[in-house]
């Protein structure tokens, strides 16, 4: 489900100013570049369905699963600004080489990890060398195309890569979980990544950004900082009290408290360096728009409500329901073809009606799609009770992603596309962060607190772990409603642009 980021405004205006005669291997280049952003995409869903094999076998606690999951979003979100400027200035041909090799190494790390922390750590080296592979490979594709029907068709490749990936990503998953191991969702990767560095060196051209190439360390060190210790202090929150010990553990404990408050300091340090610095990783102007800071908004609320629905709608396939890995990967596709089918749909409307009328029908779907999924029981069936929320969400959301990607980039310069379109990515990955932290404390609550209630007869604890574990998920699913429905309310009241006023370029804006 994540979005492309788009290429860096130095990109565009080199792609303008660059030779009539085209790169005759761009069309190889590109071949290169759409396995990088496939292996990219794959990696932020395939773990997903691998997730309770590997945390039965290494021993990771409910309230450090997610974990597997935020480590990888939370470094490739925070690290996404920084790794588009490195790419620009150090050459991207060179930055999308090492990305690939330091990709190949942090998942080969991941697939031999003995315990949970070299785990986590190998998933948060995996997110900080996407964040270099990730834009180095936008800005090549800009470069390369200087055509704009080329580069249309370029970037049409790249979006309905990123569409389908997720869909490959729970099936390939599936597979790998099922009839070989969970680590091979991770070692899969070494060789598509050796492969295509291999194939990078004679195929890609090496290109650079003139001018200033200064970096913004500190306010990468702030922002990366303030979201780590966000996400953990959500994560203390998590852990629940043993009746036994007096330790204080919860929202109230020593280390949640202070580990929130540093998140506050050092975010709102942040923002105060960005509005100073001479050459900022985020320039406030991007972001104090109302339609593109109202879309970046959105993209948040709605990554923290989605990444939160993959997790725990895996978890009652594989526990609940008893799927294998395999069926629970070909259980979410109807989510992914929806959206790729829709996504189509939604793309020829919008220079019709503009943005808003598709965003707010497709927030309502969304929102309601999600609350269905509170009515889950361990019986119930498939077809009748996830199916239909399933289906229901991904049109809606296709009536999101598309109008939100263009007002994202609604009256940027060229100079700020770049970090504009960046900062929509960001937002997304932070957003499945946090959300994921915040919604697995108040599942980790819901769940240890139905057993404290309902718990009378060891002989009953097998039946009331399950419906605890049910309760668990309407929780969930419930504030992953709350947030949806806070995407819906800002696309209602903040929102204004028109049909006019879209983008020259919609295949960039909604690649």
């Amino acid at each position: 489900m994540t979005d492309p980021i788009h290429p860096s405004g130095e990109a565009l205006d080199e792609a303008r100013t660059a030779a009539e005669e085209p790169d005759p291997r761009r069309w190889l280049a590109l071949g290169i570049i759409a396995v990088a952003q496939l292996m990219i995409i794959l990696d932020a869903s395939i773990v997903n369905i691998a997730l309770p094999s590997a945390q039965k076998d290494l021993g990771i606690s409910d309230a450090d699963r997610q974990w597997v999951v935020t480590a990888y979003t939370l470094a490739f979100g925070g690290l996404l600004l920084l790794g588009g400027r490195i790419a620009d200035f150090t050459g991207r041909k060179r930055t999308f080489i090492i990305g690939l090799l330091g990709f190949a190494g942090a998942s080969a790390l991941g697939g031999i990890a003995s315990n949970a922390g070299l785990l986590f750590a190998a998933r948060g080296l995996q997110g900080a060398f996407a964040a270099l592979l990730a834009p180095s490979a936008l800005s090549l594709i800009t470069v390369m195309f200087t055509l704009p029907k080329e580069r249309a068709r370029a970037f049409g490749v790249f979006g309905a890569i990123s569409g389908g990936g997720a869909a490959i990503g729970l099936v390939v998953g599936g597979v790998l979980t099922e009839y070989a191991s969970w680590r091979w969702c991770l070692g899969v990767n070494v060789p598509i990544a050796l492969g295509a560095a291999a194939a990078a060196v004679p195929f890609v051209h090496e290109s650079k950004a003139p001018g200033d190439t200064r970096y913004d360390i500190p306010g990468a060190a702030l922002a990366t900082l303030g979201l780590v210790s966000l996400v953990y202090g959500f994560t203390e929150a998590a852990k629940q009290k043993d009746p036994r010990s007096a330790e204080v553990l919860g929202w109230t404990a020593g280390s949640t408290l202070f580990f929130l408050i540093a998140a506050v300091v050092l975010l709102v340090a942040f923002v105060a360096w960005e509005l100073r610095a001479k050459n900022p990783l985020l320039p406030m102007r991007i972001v104090l728009d109302r339609n593109r800071g109202g879309s970046y908004l959105m993209f948040l609320l709605v990554g923290a409500g989605l990444f939160a629905m993959f997790l725990f709608l895996t978890f009652y396939f594989q526990l609940t329901l008893g799927y294998s890995p395999l069926k629970s990967g070909f259980a979410f596709l109807p989510f992914s073809g929806g959206i790729i089918v829709s996504a189509g749909i939604v793309a020829q409307l919008l220079p019709r009606v503009g943005p808003k009328p598709l965003m707010v029908p497709g927030m309502v779907m969304a929102v309601v799609g999600m609350l269905l999924l509170t009515r889950i029981t361990p019986d119930t069936s498939y077809l009748t009770h996830v199916l239909p929320s399933l289906l229901l969400m991904s049109v809606g959301l296709a009536g999101f992603f598309i109008p939100a990607s263009s007002t994202a980039l609604l009256g940027v310069g060229h100079h700020d596309a770049g970090v504009a379109s960046a900062v929509l990515n960001t937002a997304q990955q932070v957003g499945g962060s946090l959300g994921l932290a915040l919604l697995n404390t108040l599942y980790a609550g819901a769940v240890t607190g139905y057993v404290a209630d309902n718990l009378t007869n060891p002989a009953d604890t097998e039946r009331v772990t399950a419906l605890a574990f049910v309760r668990g998920y309407h929780v969930s699913f419930f504030w992953g409603a709350v947030l949806l429905t806070l995407a819906f309310l800002v696309a209602v009241f903040v929102i204004n642009a028109k049909k006019e006023e879209m983008p020259a370029e919609p295949g960039l804006a909604a690649a």
